[in-house]
């Protein structure tokens, strides 16, 4: 598939913008990613190795990122030729990796600025927890790196615009990762709302529960002297060393926004990538922790909603509970059927529902998948090729803003709006 997609207009159920309005457009404050002599430099040979760092060796550095681009790693001419952790054990395993595949001694660095001044690395991928991800980001746009970057992108907006500004002064190549709108199931569903065959949305929800909230999982035993605890606590607030607190981050409000910045950004932006939608235009948050009570202090909400209103008068909207398994669903409800995601990798169509359906659409309808590269080949060929990724800087840019509107709701119990020409979340 080509992913630099022909110009069309956006569907009037979303806004009347043009794709090229929104490259123009002074919500990212930004021109364009113009091949200039720079920009020219920085793409990659189709002979040249490609030579990575990986920034956060967790469970998402070396079984997502370092294994998703080991797939592709022959064929595309890719190495990992050094790592960066706070934790000497994650360092050690991400290191191990390398040995096995490549052969070869991989470099090993506490802080990521250690390994962005490597002059042998061409690329980084960032895996580290979220209160670090627009730092680094914005580290290796300055250094001339292209970068894979896991989402949230960043926790405000300041972080947000000073990531966005750097990645497009410096025209490098960013994948954000968000993998899910790389699945062949969405590039169809793209194509099945392109073509206006359920009409005008009303509602767009995502209800992702379970029965205890993810961090869980993560906790496990760390020794303190194994870990740099001042190089992981970073910019956030300065705490006691505890294995619970470094292991389980994604529990802290210290280090990451809870569900909507992670799992509720998956469906946003593959909501945005369905439907071309822009930023919206208002929203409101609520939730708490009402049920994960322990000796953890856990202070993520395991209870979350969030609504927005997007151009075109549509609501969107994502909630949490982890308090119960049950009522998962994912749907895009219009006037003339509705798109079922419950299992995105097998979407579906009908006109259930709809109040204008027209007999156009009958029975259930399964989305044809369309062959499309996964996330980490389609990053890795935009080097060599200077395209534009699957999920650019600009993509980044739209669910951040989504989520930090939702962030700043629940944080301050307000309803908050977007200054889309002053690049600004405001208080309603």
């Amino acid at each position: 598939m080509n992913l630099q997609q022909p110009e069309r207009k956006i569907s009037t159920m979303n806004t009347s913008y043009t794709r090229r309005d929104f490259i123009k457009t002074a919500a990212i404050g930004v021109t364009a990613m113009s091949f200039t002599a720079r920009s020219y430099a920085r793409i990659m040979g189709a002979n040249d190795r490609i030579r990575i760092g990986q920034i956060g060796c967790g469970d998402r550095g070396r079984n997502a990122h370092m294994a998703g681009v080991h797939k592709h790693d022959k064929a595309e001419n890719v190495e990992y030729v050094a790592v960066s952790d706070p934790w000497r054990l994650a360092r050690e395993q991400a290191v191990a990796k390398c040995k096995e595949w490549y052969n070869s001694d991989a470099k090993q660095f506490v802080s990521h600025r250690d390994l962005l001044e490597c002059k042998d690395i061409d690329a980084v991928m960032i895996a580290s927890p979220d209160h670090h991800h627009s730092t680094q980001l914005e580290a290796a746009a300055k250094a001339g790196k292209h970068t894979y970057v896991e989402k949230p992108m960043a926790r405000n907006m300041k972080e947000l615009l000073k990531a966005v500004d750097a990645v497009n002064e410096a025209k490098i190549v960013v994948q954000v990762g968000t993998q899910i709108r790389s699945l062949a199931t969405s590039t169809g569903c793209h194509e099945v709302w392109k073509s206006g065959i359920l009409g005008k949305p009303s509602r767009i929800e995502q209800c992702r529960n379970s029965e205890r909230p993810y961090w869980y999982h993560y906790v496990k035993d760390v020794k303190k002297e194994d870990v740099d605890w001042d190089e992981f606590t970073g910019n956030a607030p300065k705490r006691e060393f505890r294995a619970d607190r470094y292991s389980g981050w994604y529990g802290y409000l210290d280090y990451t926004d809870g569900p909507v910045t992670n799992l509720g950004v998956h469906f946003l932006d593959l909501f945005h990538y369905i439907t071309d939608a822009q930023t919206p235009l208002s929203c409101v948050c609520n939730g708490g922790v009402f049920i994960w009570k322990d000796e953890h202090e856990f202070s993520c909400p395991d209870h979350v909603e969030a609504l927005w209103v997007y151009p075109g008068d549509y609501m969107v909207s994502y909630s949490t509970n982890f308090g119960n398994g049950g009522g998962n669903r994912h749907r895009y409800f219009c006037d003339k059927g509705q798109l079922v995601l419950d299992n995105w990798s097998a979407p579906n169509y009908t006109a259930e529902g709809g109040p204008k359906r027209d007999g156009t659409i009958r029975g259930v309808n399964d989305v044809k998948a369309i062959d499309t590269p996964d996330h980490y080949l389609n990053w890795l060929q935009c080097m060599r090729t200077g395209a534009k990724t699957r999920a650019p800087i600009e993509a980044g840019y739209l669910h951040s803003v989504a989520g930090l509107m939702a962030v700043e709701s629940y944080n301050n119990g307000c309803r908050t709006t977007f200054d889309a020409k002053k690049r600004k979340i405001c208080k309603a």
